[in-house]
């Protein structure tokens, strides 16, 4: 059993422009490194690695456009996003292939987004919330991800990869 989510990595091109926003440590931000920045598209808790890799094998995983943006926003009170809209049919094909899998059940709604920023209770995020940060790409696979936790934050390991289908040209 391992902490596994599903989850599309974002291309160059748009780690490049979230890195351009303004990253200085506030008190009570803590920004998420770079590495780590990815579009869940479900988390499953523990489970067992072979199990979602067999379900996965077999799925149908639909062509998918993510468009990042327009702006900087919160989710919640405690996390600062690069919002993703684009990727809920993808996503519920993830759920339906990972049926009964995992510790944890999949969220009632998808929300597409990448976390650029946790937040502490009482913290005011300046500068970045707000920002503009428009973008698009072609998802062309999903990823396994092995979740770590370390005192500092999590640590991410690629376990596997599929290929998403092609769109029609």
């Amino acid at each position: 059993m391992a902490r596994l989510f599903l989850a599309v990595w974002p291309p160059d091109h748009v780690m490049e422009m979230l890195g351009e926003l303004p990253r200085k440590d506030q008190r009570g931000v803590r920004f998420v490194p770079p590495e780590s920045w990815h579009a869940t598209l479900r988390f499953l808790g523990d489970a067992n690695p072979d199990e979602v890799a067999d379900a996965l094998r077999s799925a149908s995983l639909p062509a998918a456009t993510a468009t990042v943006g327009p702006s900087i926003d919160m989710l919640g009170t405690h996390s600062v996003i690069a919002p993703i809209a684009g990727l809920d049919e993808l996503a519920a094909a993830i759920v339906n292939a990972t049926d009964g899998l995992g510790t944890l059940a999949p969220r009632p709604t998808y929300n597409g987004h990448i976390t650029v920023a946790r937040v502490k209770r009482g913290a005011i995020v300046r500068k970045v919330v707000g920002m503009l940060c428009a973008s698009s790409f072609k998802v062309t696979e999903v990823a396994l991800v092995e979740s770590r936790l370390h005192p500092t934050g999590s640590t991410y390991s690629t376990l596997e990869s599929w290929p998403v289908e092609r769109a029609a040209e």
